[in-house]
């Protein structure tokens, strides 16, 4: 014989889905009321990922020269707030560096920027990365060629990304002049995150990049290091800071340039102010028609009300209305600006808009407070209707 707690749980819940069942059969046969629903969400939703994860792609491509050399720590420039903002430092500082006992290696690296006349006459702007002669830390993984040819005259290892075809779709041997000195393509490397100013890369060692590329009285754009242990970290950060400078965590610089994207650009300030308006269109139109909605049936509610309904039972039934229309729309949302994105990269490989669990998790904190509110305005009227409603003239 069955307890009787299980059993009356039993019963509780197979009337809960009975009175869930009534309201989706309720939603899905206003056909036009519950498509209206769906295109608002699904259009709010759509708008707000489209944003967000365009933003979130300039910021994964501007992490691009922190996430490809791959340094546990930099030190920069106090002034320093992305990679390709330059502020060289003095070599003493890489010497200082070196002898403090925290540091396990450290080494220069030089970014820097140039135009390469092609073997057809035009000019083409560059990234020149020189990476430090003895160790090469820092190298691409390469497709073609040995990392060693790096070392031979005037070699260039070029990085197949999108911007790839701006220097002809070079080949191993493909030969171009910069700043009246001869280059020659010795290697082809792919790299994890392709660059955000739309210019091709070019690595080649410390020494010649300093030598083709005219530089100040310092030549040392960034000193990478790898500390000993963790705990070593914010004692190298202490120490470089008493000499003038900043030591960051590859973690740290990456905030720090989201911080300079979203705060002292105006790109953090339009995606936000097209998320929010995005966020307002869909819970205008969805909290509007779900509203329209409950009005047309509330004579249904009050007929439930009269068979023995009562008023939580009423409250659940809306909010799974709701949050069912909404989980709906996210989820359409979801694969439309999935298929555009897609779609948008096969023609348009530098395309930065990519989809992440950030502005996942802000569209589905968002979607809910869409449904929260068309339940509140849809709870609110339904509890006022009183069963006799239904019999008046």
């Amino acid at each position: 014989m069955e307890p009787s707690g299980r059993g009356s749980a039993k019963a509780g819940a197979m009337k809960y889905a009975g009175i869930l069942r009534i309201g989706y059969k309720l939603l899905v046969n206003d056909r036009a009321k519950f498509s209206a629903l769906l295109v608002g969400i699904t259009f709010s939703v759509f708008l707000m990922m489209q944003m967000t994860a365009m933003f979130a792609g300039i910021l994964n491509r501007a992490y691009s020269t922190v996430t490809n050399i791959g340094a546990p720590m930099w030190i920069i420039d106090p002034s320093v707030n992305t990679p390709t903002i330059v502020i060289p430092l003095p070599d003493y500082l890489l010497d200082a560096v070196r002898s403090m006992d925290e540091v396990e290696y450290a080494v220069p690296i030089f970014i820097g920027s140039a135009q390469v006349r092609l073997a057809d006459g035009t000019y083409q702007g560059v990234s020149v990365i020189g990476l430090d002669d003895t160790s090469l830390f820092g190298r691409p993984a390469l497709e073609q060629g040995a990392i060693e040819d790096i070392y031979a005259e005037n070699a260039f290892i070029m990085v197949h990304d999108a911007e790839f075809s701006k220097l002809g779709n070079p080949r191993i041997g493909t030969s171009f002049e910069l700043n009246d000195h001869r280059g020659t393509i010795v290697g082809i490397a792919k790299v994890l995150v392709g660059g955000l100013t739309g210019v091709p890369t070019l690595y080649t060692t410390y020494r010649r990049a300093i030598e083709y590329i005219p530089t100040t009285r310092f030549t040392v754009s960034y000193i990478l290091l790898k500390p000993r242990s963790r705990a070593a970290e914010a004692a190298i950060e202490q120490q470089v800071a008493r000499l003038g400078y900043v030591a960051l965590t590859k973690e740290a610089f990456n905030q720090r340039i989201a911080d300079f994207y979203i705060y002292q650009t105006g790109v953090g300030t339009s995606i936000l102010l097209m998320t929010v308006i995005s966020f307002l269109v869909g819970l205008s139109i969805s909290g509007q028609t779900f509203y329209t909605f409950i009005l047309e049936n509330l004579d249904k509610f009050a007929a439930l009300k009269a068979i023995g309904a009562k008023s939580r039972e009423l409250v659940y039934m809306i909010l799974f209305m709701a949050l069912f229309t909404a989980m709906t729309g996210y989820g359409l949302g979801i694969a439309l600006v999935t298929l555009l994105i897609s779609v948008t990269r096969t023609y348009l490989p530098n395309y930065a808009a990519i989809i992440t669990f950030w502005n996942l998790g802000l569209a589905f904190g968002m979607v809910l407070l869409i449904a929260g509110f068309s339940s509140y305005l849809g709870i609110r009227k339904v509890l006022r209707i009183e069963p006799y409603d239904i019999f008046r003239g």
